[in-house]
This record gives C-alpha cells, structure tokens and sequence, in this order.
C-alpha cells in the first residue's frame, strides 16, 4: 500500500469492519496488508475487511476478509454492514440483491433494521461436543450455564482446532438459555478470538435451540438473540428436523468513523 486509501468504519452489534468502495477494482491487498489494516495495534482495527466490487447482474458483490487477512466464508453481521455502507454510497434503494463467496444475497432495509436473507441449511451433525451445522460458515454450538463467567476464548479457541473439525476449523457458540431469552458468546475462526456479535453464529443458535424446543414445521419462527455487542432476531421456517429455509438475519449496523490511511 503506497497511496491513501479511504475508507468506512462500520460495527453491527458491536462485529466491526474496515468496508472500502472498490468498484473500480483499484484496490489489490495482500494477505498481510489485510491483516495490518485489521491489526487494533498497527492499523485501523476490525474484526474483518470487506470490499464492495461492481458486479454485472447484481448491486454489487461482497468480498470479505477474516481479521488474520484470509478470504473468509459469509459474514451475517458484514454482509448488512455492506447494506448499510451502500446507502451510505448513494445507493438509495429498499431492497438489495449482491452477490457473495456463498451466492446470491438479498437484503431489505426496514425502519433502522437491515434483513438479510442467507442460505439454507441442510444438515445438522451431531459431534461428541455438540450439534453443528453450516449457516453459511461452520458453527458448534454448546448451551452452558454462567455464560458470563465462561472461559469463551480459551475453549473456544481449543474446540476451533480440535480434530474432529480439521482442516477448515469451526467457529464455536456458547449460548445461556434464561426462560425465553437466549444469550450468545461466539469465538470466530479468522480472527481468532471472541466478537462481540456473529451473525452466522446468532442463526446457527437460534435453529438448534428451536429444534430443542420442538418444531413446527413450515410455519415461520423468530427468536430474538442478545449478544454482547447488541441484540439480533433470526426468522426461519423449519421445513424438516435437518433443514431450514427462509432463513433471515435481522438487526442494525452502524457507521462508526471514516478515514484515509
């Protein structure tokens, strides 16, 4: 990186991202580059990069990067940050459609709420230290009790390199059920480390606590799920015990600063 570069700080309860307007497809970073950019010491700070490219059929496409500078798979709470930075762009539009590392998105802006629709499940595994399941990036999800006093980041960080989920790793969820509020903890793969929100990590909890509770299928389910970084809602609709569809991440996302670096 030799010239000033512009960019956009935005947080979606409290998961933050560097987002940079890159449709002239000017802008080429490196693995480490990506990483400095990231680095809360050396850089800007952010639990993730993601470029907004032109795209040819859509609104645009996502690029998003992991914190240690990889391509990561979909990112919930970055994908409405997205959204949100496209209005903030001039894209002043309703109802988004871009594509991902995942596939095709879309997005509807409703009041101060960002929904997002992501893709289907289809599978639920059940694993010797929980059930785990793909909500557009890997998740293990594990109920505890003292949410609050667990030791998120030293478990999380063992079950992430564990063995049975090798070579990809897994993001792993510590969530705490208090009547029928649901509390979540998430340690995330790529940054390695915990975030104060994970939008894929929300989904993947909210389907297997509806599934503990006993699922009606094709009627449509929302489950609020509070974060430390804020509140999220899921809605899906069960279309058997391993697969669910419409699946919709709801919450806000917020232009913390801007700058050029």
């Amino acid at each position: 990186m030799t010239n000033p570069i512009h960019f956009s700080k935005y947080q979606s309860t409290g998961n933050d991202f560097i987002l940079i307007d890159n449709r002239q497809n000017q802008l080429h970073f490196s693995r480490t580059e990506i990483a400095r950019l990231c680095h809360r010491k050396f850089g800007i700070g952010a639990d993730g990069l993601i470029l907004l490219h032109a795209h040819p059929q859509f609104d645009f496409e996502m690029k998003n990067y992991n914190a240690d500078g990889g391509e990561c798979s979909m990112c919930g709470n970055g994908g409405r940050a997205l959204i949100q930075f496209a209005l903030d762009l001039g894209l002043k539009k309703s109802h988004f459609i871009f594509q991902a590392i995942d596939g095709v998105h879309e997005a509807r802006i409703v009041g101060s709420q960002i929904e997002l629709k992501m893709q289907n499940v289809t599978q639920i595994t059940e694993t010797s230290v929980g059930p785990a399941l793909n909500t557009g990036s890997p998740h293990l999800v594990i109920e505890v009790k003292h949410l609050v006093n667990h030791e998120v980041v030293k478990e999380g960080r063992a079950l992430r390199n564990s063995p049975i989920f090798m070579p990809g790793g897994i993001n792993v969820n510590f969530y705490e059920q208090n009547g029928g509020n649901i509390f979540l903890r998430t340690y995330e793969r790529g940054v390695e480390d915990e975030t104060l929100s994970c939008g894929t990590g929300a989904i993947a909890t909210a389907i297997i606590t509806a599934k503990a509770r006993g699922l009606v299928l094709n009627e449509n389910i929302e489950i609020p799920i509070h974060c430390q970084g804020g509140d999220l809602k899921i809605r899906f609709k069960p279309v058997s015990s391993q697969e669910f569809d419409d699946i919709w991440l709801i919450g806000p996302s917020v232009k913390t600063f801007e700058g050029v670096i």
